[in-house]
């Protein structure tokens, strides 16, 4: 793609997001092709938003999720100042379509990691690493009908980004726990909606955070010393309206909650 070509598709995904609206794909002369011409819209549109990025989401690392937007592996997107949020915040959905809320386990960086051409082993990733969170992912997409367009237009459309809530860092010593093992639970207006464990995450949280660090890698990027990370869903994406409040539970690790108004 050249640079008109990316700057077309991104500025329409940017101003379909801006006014709320929907399409059903990016035109056909400025259509990514594969994953490395989504992220190089997906860059644009993060430029075009004018927010500085604190850091990154995986999409589609649970079999639920990868049913949900149509695709058969993780994708990553930014996570934009202006869409992050802390717990016990209060948010309105608008025009989401999607309108889920999400459980995922949540890394700040405490290191970079920057582009190379080896790849990255787990216990490199994790080294670098300096706390654990429980977070709310709301996501959305631009598109009419997301689980038919393809991983390439959803990377462009930032993977599906919309709102992230970062919990409390945890004070337990979750480097010496099982991350595939850890119960995680969702609530809606103090009702269990849903239970899952890290294994629902790529076979693991930290699997998942090894992924990102390669994928972005393969497209010469580095994940910055103090972004986060939010790995993907644990549970089965929970149907949202206004009016609820959402609580994600993750035993000796926390909870984060929102509430949707």
């Amino acid at each position: 793609m050249n640079r008109d070509q990316i700057t077309k598709s991104a500025t329409l995904l940017w101003e379909t997001w801006m006014q709320s609206g929907l399409i059903d794909a990016l035109p056909e002369d400025s259509r990514p092709a594969d994953r490395s011409q989504g992220y190089a819209i997906q860059a644009e549109v993060a430029r075009l938003s004018g927010q500085p990025r604190l850091g990154w989401k995986i999409a589609a690392t649970s079999t639920e999720g990868q049913k949900h937007i149509g695709v058969d592996g993780p994708l990553a997107g930014r996570l934009l100042a202006n869409r992050v949020m802390a717990s016990g915040s209060r948010l309105t959905l608008g025009q989401n379509l999607m309108q889920v809320a999400e459980a995922e386990f949540a890394f700040r960086m405490a290191k970079p990691l920057e582009p190379r051409e080896a790849a990255y082993e787990m216990e490199e990733v994790l080294a670098a690493v300096d706390t654990l969170h429980p977070a709310i992912e709301i996501p959305d997409s631009r598109y009419s009908d997301f689980a038919k367009v393809g991983a390439a237009q959803l990377i462009a459309d930032n993977a599906c980004a919309c709102w992230f809530i970062l919990g409390n860092e945890t004070s337990a010593n979750w480097r010496e726990q099982d991350l595939s093992r850890h119960p995680v639970t969702a609530w809606r207006n103090g009702n269990l909606a849903a239970k899952g464990t890290g294994a629902n995450v790529l076979g693991d949280p930290r699997i998942a955070l090894t992924w990102i660090a390669n994928e972005l890698s393969t497209q010469g990027i580095g994940l910055n010393a103090g972004e986060i990370v939010t790995t993907g869903t644990c549970v089965l994406p929970q149907a949202i309206a206004p009016g609820d409040t959402i609580r994600a539970d993750y035993g000796d690790f926390g909870s984060v909650t929102v509430e949707i108004v």
